[in-house]
């Protein structure tokens, strides 16, 4: 007996069956029979006369019909297979963006904040230690509040630059090597003047042989005032006699220019510094030999290591004009030292910074006034003074005493008031 609706057949069901029994060869798909909803059989009725067939409804999966209504045989779980996945099964558990779901995607503009300020704090951190290890390793040994009768300050500042020949902390193999000597105490090798104002920076050396007036002082170790006499002698006299004090009261005497900060530096420091940044590349002129400094020098461009510097800026018997000759290479060679050091190469490599800063700072002497900013400024202002604004020059001198260079009053007066007026230094050295 045929147990489905009345003008069905078992292949009405929709071609070939499946599963259980099919007689098809095609291997049995993986999907869930359809529910088909039984009716009860009709009664035994007469036979009807034949009828139209009426058009078969569409048949879907899910076993759809119009009595029945829609049923997929499936619950209402969880959908399995393409699209995207969702965490369950054949889906790859992503969300927007490709990050996984349930993980928020990164908030790269915050993270670039936040590594800005890192590297902020990072920098100020070791800008700061650095300021205060520099300035921890600052010899504040001199004492100018014990230089008497002092002129008035003018505009800009002032430096008193000194190069001793002091071989404190030199061994017997440096002194030979750097043609040194070995004699004791220390005298100055080189003075300059560094003036430093809103008209560009000014570089004035003072000849060592300077014919100058020792005027009255106070005993830098006593405290005993020790009254003028009259007495003229070689500037670098002042130095031996009663060390930086009195040279500054020597120096303030016979200009009427207030000397604002005091800087002095050994051979050994000088040496090590121009070695630690790697020595400085110089052009030379024209080809010099002296065998008291060491030197041995040709014509032309050429880097000098410490001991070939040294040798240079002490050398004054192979020039005519001696310690004036000698003055202009000096200067010559502390602007190249500055501005060579003073560059990024240096400034931001700290296996140069260091080694740089150690070297000058272990032999650097400086009044107690001075501070790591204020000898900053006068190194970048030694740099400016063969700028466009900078001026270099000596002293300017009228004659000799036949020993000692005298100096010309009436430009000197004029170089001191445009000095303390901040102007533009018209005064020439000739």
């Amino acid at each position: 007996m045929n147990d489905w609706p009345e003008g069905w057949t078992d292949n009405d069901r929709g071609g070939n069956r499946y599963g259980q029994g099919s007689d098809s060869d095609r291997p049995e798909g993986a999907r869930v029979m359809p529910h088909v909803q039984r009716r009860p059989a009709p009664p035994q009725q007469r036979p009807a006369p034949p009828r139209q067939r009426q058009p078969e409804p569409p048949q879907y999966a899910g076993g759809y019909n119009d009595s029945a209504g829609y049923d997929s045989g499936y619950n209402t779980g969880h959908v399995y297979g393409g699209g995207q996945g969702n965490g369950h099964g054949g889906g790859d558990g992503r969300g927007e963006g490709g990050y996984p779901q349930g993980r928020p995607a990164p908030d790269w503009r915050r993270r670039i904040k936040i590594g800005a300020l890192s590297l902020v704090v990072v920098v100020l951190a070791v800008s700061i230690g650095t300021y205060f290890w520099a300035d921890s390793k600052l010899k504040r040994e001199v004492d100018l509040s014990k230089v008497i009768e002092r002129p008035e300050s003018g505009d800009g500042t002032n430096y008193l630059i000194v190069g001793s020949d002091s071989r404190a902390g030199m061994t017997d193999e440096d002194k030979k090597r750097l043609h040194t000597g070995s004699a004791e105490g220390k005298r100055t090798d080189s003075m300059m003047i560094l003036h430093d104002g809103s008209n560009g920076p000014t570089l004035i050396s003072l000849p060592r042989d300077s014919n100058v007036e020792i005027p009255s002082f106070k005993g830098s170790d006593s405290g005993k005032l020790y009254p003028g006499r009259g007495r003229f002698t070689k500037l670098n006299a002042a130095y031996a006699e009663d060390g930086p004090e009195l040279l500054v009261r020597t120096v303030e005497f016979n200009t009427g220019l207030h000397i604002d900060h005091y800087v002095e530096i050994g051979f050994g420091g000088f040496a090590q510094i121009v070695d630690a940044i790697g020595g400085v590349e110089l052009d030379i002129p024209k080809a010099f030999k002296d065998k008291n400094s060491g030197a041995d020098f040709q014509a032309g461009k050429q880097t000098l290591n410490g001991e070939q510097s040294l040798a240079f800026v002490r050398t004054r018997y192979a020039f005519a004009g001696s310690d004036l000759d000698r003055t202009k290479n000096q200067q010559k060679f502390l602007a190249a030292l500055a501005s060579q050091t003073a560059t990024p190469s240096t400034i931001l490599n700290p296996f140069k910074l260091y080694p740089t800063m150690g070297a000058g700072l272990d032999t650097l002497i400086v009044d107690k006034d001075m501070s790591l900013w204020s000898l900053s400024q006068m190194f970048f202002a030694m740099k400016g003074v063969t700028g466009g604004d900078g001026t270099s020059m000596n002293m300017p001198i009228s004659g000799s005493t036949g020993g000692n260079l005298v100096w010309d009053k009436a430009k000197v007066k004029q170089l001191v008031e445009q000095l303390n007026n901040d102007e533009k230094v018209t005064v020439s050295s000739n």
